[in-house]
């Protein structure tokens, strides 16, 4: 188990709360704020991540070490949630200090649309653009299921409810023309049960996005006797685009990237994950956790590799939600920041 893993907890409970209480106090009381000396007490962070089988977690528990090592009067600690619709009313609720979340499902927030119907706008600001999702539809080779059409009719999980996965998972469906609730039938699952549940023979299917390799998923397909095999889906990339915006890209699962029949690259639906707070977060607290994840990003690399993928390049070029900013003034002072 990771070294960090005992500063994860789960998000419901009286621990978060006081969290979001403790660092509201501080601001109202005009104390000293990371990065500067002489913070009377430790900031409390709250980072929400994902299920414990996916990359969110993961990457979500380095960030939140990170964090409380290298910024003087901050204590952060990562939790385990459903992920992206989850993470952003935790935000929006203020129960939560950073959030990660797909691109697209922060869209959705910022329109008050989709699962944000009832809250409305949610004020979300960016800190950076983080590493790109690979949409997995996962199934046991030799199943017969070779394309998503071959869904119909099967058991199949799009993924946790309060999940950006599901939120792809149910477009991506419909892209190809299959009504989720009617042409397949439905389980609601986290990747690590996903995976379970494929293995025991209780799910034909199941659609995840994350980065790559998920542990879950690697796990999965390195069971003695049990190979995968991951259905292409690069080919609706230019439906999905058309219809919900420019969120959605081609990426290409390398051969040989899991165990099993996983023989050839292997196109599918890329999403951009980006790193959200509310917009009331103070300037220079927003501007130090983006300076610290940039100076020290190779120690978040080494937690899992899809943390190489951030960088100054691609970080500011989001445009799924206005950047906060102390995370524009970090970018301006690297000069990547592009007016």
């Amino acid at each position: 188990m990771p070294s960090w893993s005992v500063g994860v907890r789960n998000v419901r409970g009286w621990a978060r709360l006081a969290a979001a209480l403790c660092l509201g106090a501080l601001a109202t009381a005009g104390l000293a704020v990371p990065g500067i000396a002489g913070a009377a007490r430790p900031v409390q962070l709250s980072v929400v991540t994902g299920g414990t089988g996916g990359v969110y977690y993961v990457l979500g528990g380095g960030l939140a070490s990170l964090l409380t090592r290298r910024l003087p009067g901050v204590n952060a600690v990562a939790e385990v949630t459903s992920a992206s619709v989850d993470n952003i009313l935790l935000l929006a609720d203020k129960r939560a200090e950073i959030a990660f979340s797909l691109s697209d499902t922060a869209y959705l927030a910022t329109q008050g649309s989709g699962p944000f119907q009832r809250t409305g706008p949610v004020p979300i600001r960016v800190l950076t653009v983080l590493y790109q999702n690979f949409n997995h539809l996962v199934v046991r080779a030799g199943s017969g299921i070779r394309t998503v059409a071959d869904l119909r009719g099967k058991r199949v999980s799009t993924g946790a409810p309060g999940s950006g996965t599901e939120v792809t998972a149910l477009r991506i469906l419909r892209a190809y023309g299959l009504d989720p609730d009617r042409d397949l039938r439905r389980d609601f699952l986290g990747v690590a049960e996903s995976a379970d549940a494929l293995r025991d023979g209780r799910l034909d299917a199941f659609f995840w996005s994350g980065g790559y390799p998920t542990g879950a998923v690697l796990d999965l397909a390195s069971t003695p006797g049990f190979d995968i095999y991951i259905v292409p889906m690069g080919d609706i990339v230019p439906r999905l685009v058309e219809r919900h915006g420019p969120f959605y890209s081609v990426a290409t699962f390398a051969a040989g990237s899991y165990n099993g029949d996983v023989k050839q690259p292997t196109p599918t639906v890329g999403v951009p994950n980006v790193l959200l707070v509310h917009a009331d977060m103070d300037e220079q607290l927003a501007y130090s956790i983006v300076r610290t994840i940039y100076d020290y990003k190779a120690e978040l690399v080494a937690v899992h590799p899809s943390a190489e993928e951030i960088s100054m390049e691609t970080g500011p070029t989001s445009k799924v939600a206005p950047y906060h900013p102390g995370a524009i003034r970090f970018f301006r002072e690297r000069g990547a920041w592009k007016e």
